[in-house]
């Protein structure tokens, strides 16, 4: 046993260098490719963000709604007027959330993650499908009913959370005006519309995330649409992914007004190690375009709150330091560092993770077009291998003899 144990354990440390010279373990996947995909595609050092051959500054520019971005995502190009209006009717068709899915959001404590509740909801609609095939002839319908429900599930969360009745959406020609107005109750402002339009598109997705890989892993199983989707809010509930635009408006708040933020900075950043939130992606090398268009709305909105307006002087204050210290390293804000202040200067506020859940109405889009795009032209199922770095071959000793 000997011999085989010292052969076993040569054989590991000969695999361990050979593994280190070609990096055979690729931490956290940073440089696997796992899908073949025409829904979006980035350029990190250009700062480009494409969904379907279409830049996103293009999109936002031509004040395309949520809807037609959510046709483009399923079926591959932008719709016509009777497309759309067929496209809106499947969405509209999940709208009425079933009973016990507003039984369960109601029962949760209302001091729970408000994505943890998503999870919760569509967890329940998961174990609704029951005889779920995937279909060429019905995948699509099936996740416009899936976005229509998200958004029911989002904001009937966010009514419990605040103390509210529950409210589903209704039908209204719109998406963005129906979750808002069963949201808060009331209309808001074309400004504040338009604004949360161009969040949703801008959050609806970006490859393979954390989230979205979770989500593909689960439905390459075969399991349903709605089980994939509470795989990806699983996922997106992680601070190391969701999470991240409550971490920077938080920030904002720590500091408090602007006459602090270099002294803040120096003491938290530049000698305190302490992590600069909002700051830096895996992707882009430049400031993230998301992330300019997400500033030009916070600009023109914080006149509606006093305090996002202080925190907003704060983030360009924040921000002007942040990339004198980092421009040079590539490391720009992302997409997550005025999204908060455009949430809170639209009533949004900063609890329970809502944020978040904001983001997954918006991603649930994406994931729901990449598990269409991976079972019907993949179709294999995700099955990583490891590397065996343990011990070497050994006898088993019965419990009475140790």
């Amino acid at each position: 046993m000997l011999v085989i144990d010292l052969i076993f354990s040569a054989v590991l440390f000969i695999q361990g260098i050979w593994m280190e010279d070609i990096k055979t373990i690729d931490k956290g996947l940073e440089n696997a490719e796992i899908e073949w995909t025409r829904l979006t595609t980035i350029d990190g050092e250009k700062g480009i963000l494409m969904y379907g051959g279409y830049s996103i500054d293009d999109i936002i520019a031509h004040k395309a709604s949520v809807e037609e971005i959510q046709y483009l995502f399923l079926y591959g190009e932008l719709p016509t007027q009777s497309q759309l209006q067929a496209f809106r009717h499947d969405v509209e068709a999940g709208y009425k959330l079933p009973d016990y899915v507003i039984d369960i959001i109601r029962k949760l404590p209302r001091e729970s993650d408000a994505v943890a509740m998503q999870m919760a909801a569509f967890a329940s609609m998961a174990a609704a499908e029951v005889s779920f095939k995937w279909n060429k002839e019905t995948d699509k319908v099936v996740a416009a009913n899936a976005i229509g429900r998200m958004s029911a599930v989002t904001a009937n969360v966010y009514r419990h959370i605040m103390g509210l009745p529950p409210a589903n959406p209704k039908p209204s020609g719109s998406f963005v005006e129906s979750f808002l107005r069963a949201t808060f109750g009331k209309d808001l402002s074309r400004e504040e519309i338009d604004a949360m339009n161009s969040a949703l598109i801008l959050y609806t997705d970006h490859e393979v995330p954390a989230s979205t890989t979770a989500g593909l892993v689960a439905v390459s199983t075969l399991s349903d649409m709605y089980s994939g989707v509470t795989a990806a809010l699983a996922a997106l509930k992680g601070p190391l992914h969701g999470g991240a635009a409550e971490a920077s408006i938080a920030q904002f708040k720590e500091i408090g007004d602007e006459k602090n933020v270099k002294d803040w900075f120096n003491k938290n950043i530049t000698t305190g190690n302490k992590r600069l939130m909002g700051f830096g992606h895996r992707v882009y090398k430049t400031y993230d375009p998301r992330a300019k268009i997400f500033k030009k709305y916070a600009e023109s909105l914080v006149k509606n709150s006093k305090e996002a307006e202080k925190l907003f002087k704060v983030a360009t204050a924040l921000e002007e330091l942040g990339i004198e210290k980092y421009g040079a390293k590539k490391i720009f804000p992302n997409t997550d560092y005025f999204s908060g202040i455009v949430y809170l200067s639209m009533g949004f506020p900063l609890q329970n993770n809502i944020y978040t859940a904001l983001f997954a109405l918006s991603r649930i889009t994406g994931w729901a077009a990449h598990f269409i795009e991976y079972d019907e032209e993949e179709g294999r199922l995700i099955r990583p291998r490891a590397v065996y770095v343990g011990k070497g071959l050994r006898d088993f000793t019965p419990i009475t003899a140790r």
